[in-house]
Formats: structure tokens, C-alpha cells, sequence
């Protein structure tokens, strides 16, 4: 390389292998955005097709809540074991592995079987996809800088969106004329074939800074690498920062809202508001909806917040806080309004906004933790966030149980409250670039 081309390098002028660098990474950015669709898919299904399944298998409303929660049993865990295995090694294989997975844990309730078989498989695909958000976002951020993650990790997030988008109808109307079981082989199609896109065209880029001492290699140009080369920060320093405990209560609040809208959303629709079934696959879409414009929204805000040097404080945190509270303030308000569309007007824009605090937590945590303990930090993060997963859907079926359609109600309050104090968490606590400081000291 010669003197120019060097100079032109640091100026930032552009080669063909930065362009080629920077059209991988948007692949791969591609193909993590498809990974988190299926991901959800998978995750949604069961909820589309709750009436069905209980009058299939003869389940009481506490008893599906139940399935739904046993998928989480294994999810929280295998997302902090496997996250911080994953900064060991590059995710690439890691991602794949999940990826098979997801498919073969379909398989055994499509073919047949009972309340025990369901279960089970939803045990073992829990497990799979525990890790999926935390590792896909560290191997997309292993292809930016951190000043450029932000739309990229909101990208991968509004894959969780689509996901659901895009499966909600095409689901419902497989369900409704060729079975729930079909459902999930068609689910176990979409993934294997996904899995054989990922294995040619899938990889980890040049930030991915951990890699490179133990290949001994020189860090690549405009890594983020200042603390590569020193001793690694223990995981317990960062999880005692105001900023990892904030992020990740708030999260665990976004999550449980989440986790609401999965499982127990369509039967709200349908035996709490009324809707057909049809209806309510069509409408079970809104949040969702509302969640991509106002992930997309919190991105473009966030990045031009930092463009113009206000510090992440503020356009993480601050905004991350201020969409929680606004989604609190929508679910809370759901039984002052009378009306059918005025309540789900309130669902969708409530649960939409909550909803978009993952990508919030995922670039806070990128940037609070060093290189070589980011993958870690995120995948404990998401292992605590994901017990609400665990906990929602047998606590809101036993109150179904209990209360009729009233529970639904009820349990949208809950969360409305829930979202509240995350969101002030979030606002007053969080600060990755002050924790990031004192953890470097």
C-alpha cells in the first residue's frame, strides 16, 4: 500500500473493499432482519391459534398460559449461557446451530400428540431461540461502528415486527383452513431454508473486536477497539451500573407487554372485544404496525440526537424512557374510553409503543460494555428481560380463569403500570456513556 493510499484511507475515502465490506454487511444485516422474523413467527403462532388449540386438546385458559410460559423456562437461561459463550467464538455457527433447531422443535407437535408434546417441544424451542436477539444484534454490530449501529440495531429489532406483520394473517389463514399443525410445519420450512441462505452467506465483520488477539491479527481500521488489549472488565462491574440495571428493568417491562401480545392479544380481540377470529388475525397486526413506525422514528431521533453531540443520556435513554411512558399512559387509558375501536386504538398504540424499547436496551448495552464482554452483558440482559415471558402468559390465563373477559382488561392495566416505572427508570438511570467511563477507571 502506498503513502496516498493510506492517507486516502484515514481520510475516509472509500476502496472497493470498504464498499464490498459495507454491502456484506447490509446481507447480513438482511438476513439477521429474516432470522428475527421467523423468530417471532414461531413464537406467535401458538397465540393465533389459542381457541383452536383449546378445544383441540381440551385446555383451560391457565392451561395454554402455561404451555405459552413453558416455552420461556429454558429461554432466559440458554440466552445468558449462550451469550457469553458467543464472545468466544464468532456467533456465525452459534446463529445456524439456533437456527436448525427452531426447525426440528416444530416438528414433534406437528405431527401429533397432547398437552405433554406441546410442552415439550416448546421447552426445547425456547431454548433455541433464547439467545436469537442478542447474539443477531452483536453480529450485526460486528460489521458497524458504534455511531453507526443505531439503524442497523433497530433494523434487526424491527424484525421481531415483521415477523409477526408479516405471519399474522398467512398463520391465521392456514389455521383456520388446513389446521394448527400445518402451521408449524410450514414454520419448520421457512427455517430450514433460512438456515441454508445463513450457512452461504452469513458472517462476522471486522468490529467483532474480541476476535483479534486471539488470532493474533492487528485491528482492523475504525474498529472499536480501545479496550481490546486490556485486562477484560468482570461481567459483575457491569452488572452492578446503574446503566445495565435501568435498561434491563425497563426492557423486563417491555418485554412483559410483549409477551402479552403474543400470547393473549388475538383472544382479547376475539372473546374479550368482540372481533372474529378473522378480525382479530387481521387486527392482532396494529401494534405491530405502530411498533416498526415508532421503532424506526426512535432510531432516526436517536442517531440525530448524537450526530449533534447530545450524549446518550439523553437520546438513549431519555427517549427509550419517554416511549414507555407514553405506551403507559395508552394502556392505562383503556377503560376510561367505551367502544371497540376506541379500546384497540389504545392496545395498538400502547403495546406499539412499548414495544420499541429492545433496540434501545441492545445499543445501550453495546455501548456500556467493552468489545470482549458485549456479547455476555447483552445476553444476560436479555435472559433477565425474557422471565416476563416466563411469568405473563400463566398469570394473565390464570386471571381469565378467574375474571371472564375482564381479565384481559385488568391485565393491560397491569402492564400500563408495569411500563410506567420503566419508563422512569429508563429516563433517570440510564446513562451508558458516564458507567462506560467509571468502568474503564
Amino acid at each position: 500500500m502506498t503513502a496516498a493510499d493510506t492517507t486516502s484511507r484515514q481520510l475516509g475515502d472509500p476502496t472497493s473493499a470498504d464498499r464490498g465490506t459495507r454491502s456484506r454487511a447490509w446481507t447480513v444485516t438482511g438476513l439477521l432482519v429474516v432470522f428475527m422474523m421467523i423468530n417471532f413467527a414461531d413464537k406467535s403462532v401458538l397465540g393465533l391459534a389459542a381457541d383452536e388449540i383449546r378445544a383441540d386438546l381440551g385446555l383451560s385458559a391457565t392451561q395454554f398460559g402455561l404451555a405459552n410460559s413453558a416455552f420461556f423456562l429454558l429461554f432466559s437461561v440458554a440466552a445468558g449461557v449462550v451469550g457469553m459463550y458467543a464472545d468466544k467464538v464468532r456467533p456465525t455457527t452459534v446463529i445456524l446451530v439456533m437456527a436448525l433447531l427452531w426447525s426440528v422443535a416444530q416438528v414433534p407437535p406437528a405431527i401429533g400428540g397432547g398437552l405433554a408434546v406441546l410442552i415439550g417441544s416448546r421447552i426445547v424451542l425456547g431454548a433455541a431461540e433464547g439467545p436469537a436477539f442478542p447474539v443477531a444484534q452483536h453480529a450485526t454490530f460486528s460489521w458497524f461502528p458504534d455511531h453507526r449501529r443505531n439503524l442497523p440495531g433497530a433494523l434487526v429489532t424491527l424484525g421481531v415486527t415483521l415477523g409477526v406483520i408479516t405471519a399474522a394473517p398467512g398463520l391465521t389463514w392456514i389455521i383456520d383452513n388446513h389446521h394448527w399443525r400445518t402451521a408449524l410445519w410450514v414454520l419448520a420450512a421457512i427455517g430450514l431454508g433460512w438456515a441454508v441462505a445463513w450457512h452461504f452467506l452469513g458472517g462476522t465483520g471486522p468490529h467483532r473486536t474480541a476476535d483479534a488477539p486471539a488470532r493474533g491479527a492487528a485491528a482492523p481500521v475504525g474498529a472499536d477497539t480501545p479496550e481490546a488489549a486490556d485486562e477484560p472488565v468482570p461481567y459483575r462491574r457491569i452488572f452492578s451500573t446503574p446503566t445495565w440495571l435501568a435498561v434491563t428493568a425497563a426492557y423486563f417491562t417491555c418485554y412483559w407487554a410483549v409477551a402479552l401480545m403474543l400470547v393473549w392479544l388475538p383472544s382479547y380481540l376475539h372473546n374479550g372485544l368482540g372481533y372474529s377470529s378473522a378480525e382479530a388475525g387481521r387486527l392482532v397486526v396494529l401494534p405491530w404496525v405502530m411498533g416498526a413506525v415508532v421503532l424506526l422514528t426512535q432510531a432516526g431521533v436517536t442517531g440525530w440526537l448524537m450526530r449533534r453531540g447530545v450524549s446518550t443520556k439523553w437520546a438513549r435513554g431519555g427517549v427509550g424512557g419517554a416511549t414507555l411512558a407514553l405506551g403507559a399512559l395508552a394502556c392505562l387509558g383503556v377503560p376510561l374510553v367505551d367502544g371497540t375501536g376506541a379500546k384497540t386504538a389504545l392496545l395498538a398504540i400502547g403495546f406499539g409503543l412499548a414495544g420499541s424499547y429492545a433496540a434501545v436496551a441492545a445499543t445501550t448495552v453495546s455501548e456500556l460494555a467493552p468489545p470482549a464482554r458485549a456479547s455476555g452483558a447483552l445476553g444476560v440482559m436479555n435472559a433477565v428481560v425474557t422471565t416476563a415471558g416466563l411469568a405473563a402468559p400463566a398469570i394473565i390465563g390464570f386471571m381469565v380463569d378467574k375474571q371472564g373477559p375482564d381479565g384481559y382488561q385488568n391485565a393491560v392495566i397491569i402492564t400500563g403500570a408495569m411500563l410506567l416505572v420503566g419508563g422512569l427508570l429508563s429516563a433517570t438511570l440510564v446513562n451508558p456513556s458516564r458507567d462506560r467511563a467509571r468502568l474503564r477507571a
